[in-house]
């Protein structure tokens, strides 16, 4: 069936290829949502797939044929289920592929925060180096310290793994549900946000963006911290007050951060986190790399096609629609 399918964002190109030879395909770069070329072929658009694009009920009622949006993502807060499925329309995701490279990822800022290695990377290469270094120059150790983990879902506990077995780190959690089967693998304690906050060495959230995550790491939560505590965030930016972990940084209530997540990406060039040494940042590469990448392209358009060819997609998130 030849069908009109939307890609917005990112697809890998083998994938995007294979659409293309079957299928009559446009891609979209972000932020050309407002282009009459974009208008005009969602106007005729069966499906969407990509990453980012914000899918509300003001597009999809420029969609009339729109059957399902297949996200390049395990998270979905780009997508109003509640009105997709008011209009019958699937949405689905890619859960699963990326919890590994996303946790090794998650390690490398744990590491590279308390070792301040993109700080001394830098040091070094602008001929800073003349003499031994001094104790202004120290890290913190990582191994045998407490990490405390903001939502345990499988990256979480992918995270806990590497953590409690690679450096034998104490392991604390809070999540909605008590998980037994971390608590059993990787000795993990379950505590309440705030004992958390206040015993753990480094705090690493991962939490999907809801209405009951937004904003709840603010001034309160770094205030709990250690002040030798440092706070790594690879959920999503709102997850947190930027501007009130900046104040608790430059306040020395933490010692750092490490942060793959921003309230606005690309990171504005003004933004007071790029002046703070005891932060690292990354540019969202949380599941950047290529096997991982096309492996989510891959699931993203079986979902899109299932949905297309009258299927249950494997990763249907509004299930009410199918049934």
């Amino acid at each position: 069936m030849y069908l009109n399918i939307l890609v917005y964002g990112r697809l890998e190109k083998p994938v995007l290829e294979d659409l293309k030879s079957r299928h009559h395909v446009k891609f979209f770069k972000d932020n050309s949502e407002n282009t009459p070329e974009f208008r005009d072929f969602l106007s005729i658009a069966d499906g969407i797939i990509g990453l980012s694009l914000q899918v509300n009920s003001e597009l999809l009622d420029q969609a009339p044929n729109l059957k399902i949006v297949s996200n390049v993502s395990v998270g979905y807060n780009n997508l109003d289920v509640k009105a997709l499925s008011e209009r019958n329309v699937m949405a689905t995701n890619t859960p699963g592929i990326l919890t590994d490279t996303v946790a090794d990822m998650a390690m490398g800022l744990i590491l590279s925060t308390a070792r301040r290695m993109p700080e001394l990377d830098q040091y070094v290469k602008s001929g800073q180096w003349l003499d031994n270094l001094t104790e202004e120059h120290y890290g913190v150790d990582v191994h045998h310290k407490k990490l405390g983990i903001i939502g345990m879902g499988r990256i979480g506990q992918a995270i806990a793994k590497r953590a409690h077995f690679g450096f034998d780190m104490e392991i604390l959690y809070h999540n909605r549900t008590r998980k037994e089967d971390a608590e059993k693998e990787y000795d993990a304690a379950y505590l309440a946000l705030d004992e958390l906050l206040q015993e753990a060495d480094f705090i690493c959230l991962i939490t999907p963006l809801t209405k009951e995550t937004e904003g709840m790491i603010g001034k309160r939560e770094f205030q709990l911290m250690k002040k030798s505590a440092i706070f790594i965030n690879v959920s999503r930016g709102k997850t947190i007050v930027e501007t009130e972990l900046i104040e608790a940084l430059k306040a020395g209530e933490i010692l750092a951060a490490g942060l793959d997540v921003f309230e606005k990406e690309p990171l504005e060039l003004d933004n007071e986190l790029l002046t703070l040494k005891n932060v690292v940042t990354l540019p969202h590469i949380g599941s950047s790399t290529y096997e991982t990448e096309l492996q989510m392209s891959k699931l993203a358009a079986v979902n899109l096609e299932a949905g297309l060819n009258g299927e249950k997609p494997p990763n249907l998130i509004n299930a009410e629609v199918w049934n």
